[in-house]
């Protein structure tokens, strides 16, 4: 009994270690935040370049447009289709397109996780955005991402400009600090679209019929529900600050964080390989190898959920 008591002392003294580790994870995380900030300076330029050849602002030269026969990938077939009725356009129109039509569209519906989201309303609206965009917290700033999404003037709201934040924390659970595993994404707020009147795709008005109790007659009601959009994605539900919520809130925000993280780490950084489908076949081989790992280190799928002990939390990891 003494020597079991003995060692359990220094197990907890471990444990106390490790505690300690988690808190250094921390700072390590934070230090890629920094590091996140610095390049996305970097990158910008060129992101900003992008835009101007999407929306028609730049028109590259033929050394800028210059690329390896050889290493060229082919096209996807939908994007094949958009070019023979661009050329179609072309030859009745006798004028060139204007930059690269649809793009963000295109980019949206060639990933899974998006284009569930869009309806075929949202689509007249989605061809009119111009740039998506990562902005980060300032120094100092309690850890954050934005998404900014750039549209051009057009006949369904007067923003130019639609974001959707997202908070983010890096440290250990003071009552789990076991299981921390990189940033969370612990919460986020959408903004405010100003719609013209009419024109707000989020609602649909329903015809029901009512009886009434005491004489029988019939009337119709009008009602206004919500509607499926991809603009409900900056209207995302509050997360309490007890964290207590009911299972569709907490399914809403855990596939939200996704979207999010998803449109920050894939989307932005390689749009025209989504544009393409290139990049989705990368997706693929990703997970096809993230699977044959999980697998080799002898994690079953669904484990977690059928454990009985398991207890899905809101944040999701941010870093991956």
């Amino acid at each position: 009994m003494v020597e079991f008591l003995v060692v359990k002392r220094r197990v907890n003294a471990l444990k106390n270690l490790q505690v300690k580790c988690a808190h250094i994870e921390a700072k390590f995380y934070e230090e890629v935040h920094e590091l996140e900030r610095k390049y996305a300076a970097l990158y910008q330029p060129l992101f900003d370049k992008r835009s101007d050849i999407v929306k028609a602002a730049y028109e590259p030269t033929e050394e800028e447009c210059e690329w390896k026969a050889d290493e060229e990938e082919e096209l996807t077939e939908e994007m094949k289709e958009k070019a023979k009725v661009e050329e179609e356009k072309k030859d009745e129109e006798k004028e060139d397109p204007k930059g690269v039509p649809e793009f963000w569209l295109t980019v949206f519906k060639n990933v899974d996780l998006l284009s569930d989201m869009v309806q075929e309303h949202d689509e007249p609206i989605l061809k009119q955005l111009q740039d998506v965009k990562v902005k980060f917290s300032d120094p100092g700033q309690p850890m954050s991402f934005s998404l900014e999404f750039n549209f051009e003037p057009n006949e369904f709201f007067t923003n130019t400009l639609l974001t959707k934040t997202y908070k983010m924390r890096s440290e250990p659970d003071e009552n789990d600090p076991f299981s921390f595993d990189g940033p969370e994404i612990m919460g986020c707020t959408g903004c405010t679209i100003d719609w013209t009147k009419g024109k707000n795709i989020t609602l649909k008005t329903i015809k029901k019929k009512q009886k009434h109790k005491g004489r029988g007659t019939v009337r119709t009601v009008t009602k206004t529900v919500p509607n499926d959009s991809f603009f409900n994605f900056f209207t995302p539900p509050d997360v309490p600050e007890s964290g207590d919520m009911d299972e569709d809130t907490e399914a809403v925000l855990a596939a939200d964080f996704e979207i999010g993280h998803f449109i920050r780490e894939r989307i932005v950084p390689r749009a025209v390989l989504y544009f393409t489908g290139e990049a989705i076949e990368d997706d693929d081989d990703d997970v096809s190898t993230h699977h044959s790992l999980c697998v080799m280190e002898g994690e079953e799928e669904g484990e977690e959920e059928n454990d009985p002990d398991y207890d899905p939390k809101v944040g999701r990891r941010a870093y991956c």
